[in-house]
């Protein structure tokens, strides 16, 4: 029994195994966090697969992101934010034109 616990925790995912929160082509996004001054405002860091790693803040109004370059491709990164903006408007929400 003892066995079988200890190999469980060995084969258990811990924090340094997590998978990122939001991810789209080679960019994802993680500690995504809603500004507390504004709400169509978001914070979060943009990660690629070749380790380069920021903190931006997204405007959900126009999707404008800051600063406007960075390690991370703006491409990908723009899709991200897109993303994270819908989520974080909730179901029901209507799109910006």
């Amino acid at each position: 029994m003892g066995l079988l616990l200890a190999l469980a925790l060995l084969l258990s995912p811990g924090p340094t195994q997590a998978t990122p929160g939001l991810c789209v082509g080679p960019i994802c996004a993680d500690e995504i966090s809603r500004s507390s001054q504004f709400s169509w405002q978001l914070r979060l860091r943009l990660s690629d697969q070749r380790a380069h790693r920021e903190r931006v803040v997204v405007d959900c109004r126009d999707g404008g992101i800051s600063p406007l370059a960075g390690p991370v491709e703006r491409g990908f990164a723009g899709a991200v934010v897109r993303r994270a903006c819908r989520l974080a408007a909730g179901p029901g929400a209507v799109p910006a034109a």
